[in-house]
């Protein structure tokens, strides 16, 4: 399937985000282990939250996470922790990325898994409840997912766990958030510099209002930095400027790129204003989800930019930064792999795609370069229902502020 995208010319509207999919699926691992009740309110619809709710009540084997690679890294975490075997398994590309730091880690922590193909990789079979180390050292610069994982379990463990970190921590921010979740119902954990050391305890019941995802804003503050629409005004609710969520960074970002940031009592206003940067040098270790967004509208907008702490990126749904090459290409933007973790584009006119772009089964390439529509007055980009990953209602919302969104 192919969309075709035009924009309006006038942008205006209010849209409600969805809720953050990394708040919902770290609280639905701490629903699982507790015992007490935790009401959770403004769950994602995410595919991948749903699909991680299904496979945490379900009662069969195998269990299947499709493409949803946190649910993959939480779920292995969690399984160790019951007394049953699991096998835990995905999609073909889910069985291209690798989860050896984090079964290494459960293994040395007392956890029987094994690999059921390529070593390092799903599928796992998973034999739980022999867990009962309290100390790990784990390798921090390949995806802080494993780590994560880690902390929602350490408390049900006999004696809590000490998690000692490697140099060039990736994605911290999602560590912090991790965190913050534990605290909240109760747990004490303590940071250092270069360890996490998490108290043995159970978690405590209480409610939860997950408020909405900052990523899924970064396309609507691409938008109005692209629009042609002098009072450009886009209201995006649900947000909260004091926001456990890295991504939340955005907002800084976009100052830089023309967009004006204005908190409301229930989210913010997006409005125009002009350009600052002339160039551009961002490191992305914190916020690698909005990379995409950010590439495409600094390529949009001719602006040289240099891309650092991008490590993540080649073991997502895609190997991002290929796939960021290839696409940004079509509409007239060279991006250079420095090194690894490194790229940069270079300033140029956009043109009109020579081909749809291509998604490879990637949400965020959809909905990074749909808002290139704004400056281009179409696009037409393929598998448009990638977006059900993050964010279902994308296409949507994109038509209640006026764009035409129709399949060609």
């Amino acid at each position: 399937m192919i969309y075709r995208i035009c924009a309006p010319k006038k942008l205006r509207g209010s849209i409600s985000l969805p809720a953050s999919k990394s708040l919902s699926n770290r609280l639905l691992i701490v629903k699982a282990l507790c015992s007490a009740e935790i009401n959770i309110s403004n769950l994602s619809a995410a595919e991948d939250t749903k699909t991680l709710e299904a496979l945490l009540a379900a009662d069969s084997n195998p269990l299947d996470v499709g493409h949803a690679g946190t649910t993959m890294r939480f779920l292995t975490a969690y399984l160790s922790t019951l007394n049953k075997t699991s096998v835990l398994t995905g999609s073909e590309r889910m069985k291209q990325r690798p989860i050896g730091v984090l079964v290494d880690a459960l293994h040395h922590l007392g956890g029987d898994i094994k690999y059921l193909g390529e070593a390092g990789y799903p599928p796992l079979q998973i034999n739980g409840g022999g867990i009962e180390g309290s100390e790990i050292t784990i390798k921090s610069n390949v995806s802080s997912q494993f780590i994560s994982a880690l902390i929602l379990i350490a408390p049900t463990l006999p004696n809590g766990l000490t998690i000692h970190l490697g140099h060039n921590v990736v994605s911290h921010a999602y560590i912090e958030m991790t965190l913050k979740v534990i605290r909240n119902f109760g747990i004490t954990a303590i940071e250092k510099a270069d360890s996490i050391s998490i108290k043995p305890g159970a978690y405590a019941g209480g409610n939860f209002a997950i408020e909405a995802d900052w990523s899924s804003a970064s396309y609507w503050y691409a938008m109005v930095a692209l629009s042609e629409d002098e009072d450009a005004e886009i209201e995006l609710t649900g947000l909260h400027k004091c926001s456990w969520q890295g991504d939340s960074t955005v907002a800084d970002l976009f100052t830089l790129l023309g967009v004006k940031t204005t908190y409301t009592e229930t989210g913010l206003v997006l409005t125009k204003m002009a350009v600052h940067a002339q160039e551009l040098g961002f490191n992305f270790i914190n916020c690698p989800d909005l990379a995409q967004t950010l590439a495409v509208t600094t390529g949009a907008l001719g602006i040289p930019t240099r891309y650092t702490g991008l490590e993540t990126l080649k073991v997502k749904e895609t190997d991002r930064i290929d796939a960021l090459k290839s696409e940004l290409k079509k509409v007239g933007v060279e991006v250079e792999e420095l090194k690894v973790g490194e790229m940069t584009s270079f300033p140029s006119t956009v043109a009109p795609a020579s081909a749809p772009i291509s998604t490879f089964e990637d949400h965020r390439m959809a909905m990074s370069f749909a808002p290139l529509s704004c400056i281009l007055g179409e696009m037409s980009i393929e598998n448009p229902g990638v977006v059900g990953k993050s964010y279902p209602n994308f296409w949507e919302d994109l038509r209640s502020v006026g764009f035409e969104v129709k399949e060609v």
